[in-house]
């Protein structure tokens, strides 16, 4: 039977966001403090449990807890891999935090956080397949169908920032050339604006000068969105999504609805684009909201 109320938690690199939804998946209560990773791997563990602590004061019986985190969990041994929160590589996080805390752990990335929160209670709940698109500081992805994140045999589905679409592009760190993160994150878009301008410009910067007409913008932002549009059509020629809903940072940038959807229809493998792809409800909400809706799931 599923809890009256459900416990989530958003593992940032800069902050842990819990929130308790109730059984309209309303949230009811929000605690967030800063995560200190510089102080390593325990003082997080120490964090998070306070976070639940406090959350627990509103939902007392909850005996599971969601958690949303950067990177994801290795299914060759349990650990962490994959994060940009080094201190968590190699770590037994799940475990330790079943542990510490007395409490069952479903744990899934960010992405599928995301994904799953905008599928049930965002810009995609009319949809049955749903694709949904992490753009910032990386690039990642979760795809959700009638309410159930689809995982894959190796926890990879989604994980579309990683497929390459130019062979000669920019090096990733994952080891490959050309990857989607490394051609349209916010700082692979930074570095080639950097290098065409001779100076540094943020993205909305860069956004504002691509509209004022200057030269390197220009093409920057119009590469931006043509990557953009290859990358998605790719999704759409796979998976044919009934929605497709943008989060991160850069999604909020304008011209994605606009100019980056006309770059999706002239690659994709049709005649014509259907697809709806649209800018996120929950804002920075839908990854703590995500997380506790992984406790509906599991249960």
């Amino acid at each position: 039977m599923t809890p009256e109320r459900r416990i989530g938690v958003d593992l940032g690199g800069t902050k842990i966001e819990g929130v308790v939804l109730d059984a309209a998946r309303r949230p009811v209560f929000r605690h967030r403090i800063p995560t200190e990773s510089h102080k390593g791997y325990e003082h997080i563990l120490e964090r998070i449990a306070q976070v639940v602590v406090r959350c627990r004061e509103h939902a007392p019986d909850c005996a599971r807890l969601g958690i949303g985190t950067p990177g994801a969990i290795s299914s060759r041994d349990g650990t962490m891999k994959n994060s940009n929160t080094t201190c968590l590589i190699g770590r037994p996080l799940r475990d330790d935090l079943a542990g510490r805390l007395g409490m069952a752990v479903v744990m899934e990335n960010d992405a599928n956080c995301f994904a799953l929160a905008e599928a049930v209670a965002g810009a995609g709940r009319d949809g049955a397949l749903v694709f949904g698109i992490i753009l910032g500081t990386g690039v990642g992805g979760g795809i959700v169908h009638r309410g159930t994140l689809i995982r894959g045999a190796q926890h990879l589905a989604g994980e579309w920032g990683h497929h390459s679409i130019d062979a000669h592009g920019p090096p990733c760190y994952c080891g490959q050339r050309g990857c989607v993160e490394a051609l349209i994150s916010g700082p692979s878009v930074q570095a080639r604006y950097r290098a065409a301008a001779g100076r540094t410009l943020d993205m909305p910067q860069i956004v504002e000068a691509y509209r004022a007409g200057d030269p390197p913008a220009r093409e920057v932002v119009e590469h931006f969105l043509d990557r953009f549009g290859r990358a998605v059509a790719n999704v759409i020629d796979i998976l044919d999504p009934d929605v497709i809903v943008l989060g991160g940072g850069l999604s909020n940038v304008d011209e994605l609805y606009s100019e980056g959807r006309a770059a999706v229809a002239r690659y994709v493998f049709n005649d014509e684009l259907r697809t709806p792809i649209r800018r996120n409800q929950l804002g920075d909400s839908a990854g703590v909201i995500g997380a506790a809706l992984l406790v509906e799931a599991a249960t």
